[in-house]
């Protein structure tokens, strides 16, 4: 009688036992569940808030090193990418005899690049203090590099060309378009000076 009645216990704790089981297995796959859920959204926050912050500032000078919008070139910039503001903030008259001037060099097989053309005042400080470093002094700084308000490149009345085919073709025929080299020691810095097919003035020598 009493062994019958102990297996009936038996029978009936078993049950019990799963379902305690169930329901701590149950509450253990929840958690994990929310968890996973959190880490995931977390990360996502992570990627949005870095391409956010890269798309404000892509293209910004601000607190930072000179950038396009301060007149920096990339490699193998035309005369005629206006896009740029080191190509559309120069003087409109000089644009367009160096826009002539390339469009004559590319007939004579030379491809003409505007290196650098109108800067800001920012870009320019950068250039005389980089060059001070260089040359140890700022006389020594200026042979090479205009003060910002004595810069005919910070007034849109300057551009630099290269390569050095292309110097050579405009110290040639640059006075067909008005344009001549303005700096004895740089031939790759043009102006427009004179009258088209016109004669150029003597340079400057920075070095005096």
């Amino acid at each position: 009688m009493l062994t019958r009645h102990l297996r009936r216990d038996r029978r009936t704790a078993v049950p019990g036992r799963l379902a305690i089981v169930a329901a701590v297995i149950s509450l253990a796959l929840t958690s994990c569940t929310a968890v996973s859920a959190q880490d995931s959204s977390s990360s996502g926050t992570g990627s949005e808030t870095s391409g956010s912050t890269k798309g404000s500032t892509k293209g910004s000078s601000k607190g930072g090193p000179p950038g396009a919008s301060d007149g920096v070139l990339p490699d193998h910039t035309s005369a005629y990418n206006t896009s740029l503001p080191g190509v559309t903030k120069l003087d409109p008259a000089l644009r367009e005899a160096v826009q002539k001037a390339e469009t004559a060099m590319k007939e004579d097989g030379i491809r003409m690049q505007v290196t650098t053309g109108w800067r800001s005042k920012k870009y320019q400080e950068e250039l005389m203090e980089k060059a001070i470093r260089k040359y140890g002094s700022k006389k020594k700084a200026k042979e090479y590099v205009a003060d910002p308000d004595e810069s005919h490149h910070v007034t849109g009345h300057a551009v630099d060309i290269g390569p050095t085919d292309a110097d050579y073709w405009l110290i040639r025929h640059g006075n067909r378009y008005g344009l001549c080299q303005t700096l004895s020691n740089e031939i790759w810095h043009f102006e427009l000076v004179t009258t088209p097919g016109g004669t150029c003035p003597p340079m400057t020598d920075p070095k005096g």
